[in-house]
């Protein structure tokens, strides 16, 4: 099963900006796409997304904000992530958070990279590659000089964990102020 590594960061609106022209003049551009997604409130990292194109459940072992983990992804028509959503309602899992995101990605030097406006939450880089396990150290020191070539320091795992709790706590609030993407 492929490992998924990825280091991500937090950057100000103004890097923001300037990631994205970087990127489009130095990557492979694959377009922009407006994201929905629900978090449920389970034993493992379950979500199900609704973006320009289709709708996805997945799931990620290990802990959230890991940088290996393990991930299963089914996709499925766009029109039916309501019914996702009830069905998973219905199994007793509810959803613990809603993410609003408009999502630019790109393919630098075979890695995927992700330039982020996640509404409530904040602007983030991501740098991906699928890996093996037995690569995956190795996947991750590259991805360490990919950032460090970018200028961009890793935020630390704590300050993702701590954000996201924030987060977790206020997002409803969030919403009833101003509407999603």
């Amino acid at each position: 099963m492929p490992i998924e590594v990825e280091l991500r960061s937090f950057v100000s609106k103004e890097k923001y900006g300037e990631l994205l022209l970087f990127f489009k003049s130095n990557a492979k551009y694959l377009g922009e796409d407006k994201q929905e997604t629900f978090y449920f409130d389970a034993k493992e990292d379950v979500r199900i997304q609704r973006n320009n194109l289709f709708s996805k459940i997945w799931m990620k072992k290990g802990r959230l904000h890991d940088e290996c983990r393990e991930e299963i992804e089914i996709k499925f028509d766009r029109n039916d992530f309501d019914k996702a959503e009830q069905l998973f309602a219905s199994l007793g899992f509810p959803v613990q958070i809603k993410w609003f995101r408009k999502r630019h990605s790109f393919t630098w030097n075979d890695i995927t990279v992700t330039v982020d406006d996640t509404k409530g939450y904040g602007f983030i880089i991501e740098l991906e590659k699928l890996s093996d396990e037995a690569n995956k150290d190795a996947t991750l020191e590259l991805l360490k000089q990919k950032f460090s070539e970018l200028n961009i320091p890793v935020t630390p795992r704590e300050e993702f964990d701590k954000k996201f709790q924030h987060y977790k706590e206020n997002w409803k609030n969030i919403f009833a102020e101003q509407q999603p993407l």
